[in-house]
């Protein structure tokens, strides 16, 4: 890596957090200086604004948390297992009581819908790359008969996607995790029985 390959690194690694937390509009340029001890220059000439750091840090974020769980589904033999990391593991992906601000597709998704189309584009890319992952396990799971033949994949999948994010939403707005607990039991018995 070169030392400018390093520094836009290093900077979005360090409001990565920061971003997830406060959002767009609410991170400022004061809090981007702060978190990495660099100058405005030195951010501005390593990203052309604000817009692009934060384009670059919800890319961080996604592959943060796609690493993880992906991490958890290769420890599984099955596609039903696959799924139940969700329910079972979605706590410790997150590291509740959400430390780095909760789910960056959420977080993104909700304050980029009506005020930055480019950050918009970026979570309902990861949205609809999700589903598909989720549909191809479930189609395995109907193929390999763990799922029942009539199972919607992609109703399922979308399914899924609305209960983990409503439940971080709801867990994280009450401050309660054991909320999110009760939740993914839900979805875990829905699981399991399609």
């Amino acid at each position: 890596m070169s030392k400018a390959e390093r520094t836009r690194a290093f900077i979005i690694e360090r409001t990565a957090p920061i971003f997830n937390k406060k959002g767009f509009a609410g991170t400022s340029l004061n809090d981007i200086t702060a978190a990495t001890g660099l100058t405005k220059g030195s951010i501005y000439g390593n990203f052309a604004n604000k817009d692009e750091v934060a384009l670059a840090v919800f890319d961080y974020n996604l592959n943060k948390l796609n690493t993880a769980v992906a991490i958890e589904f290769a420890k599984q033999a099955t596609a039903k297992d696959k799924l139940l990391v969700y329910a079972d593991k979605y706590e410790q992906i997150f590291d509740l009581p959400f430390s780095e601000g909760g789910c960056p597709i959420l977080n993104t998704a909700i304050e980029a819908d009506d005020t930055h189309p480019d950050l918009k584009k970026r979570a309902a890319a990861a949205v609809l790359s999700w589903k598909n992952k989720l549909v191809q396990i479930i189609e395995e799971g109907i193929t390999n008969k763990e799922f029942k033949t009539d199972v919607d994949a992609e109703q399922l999948a979308l399914t899924m996607i609305a209960t983990i994010e409503g439940g971080i939403m709801i867990a994280k707005l009450l401050g309660k995790a054991k909320h999110f607990a009760m939740i993914m039991q839900s979805m875990k018995k829905m699981i399991i029985m399609s």
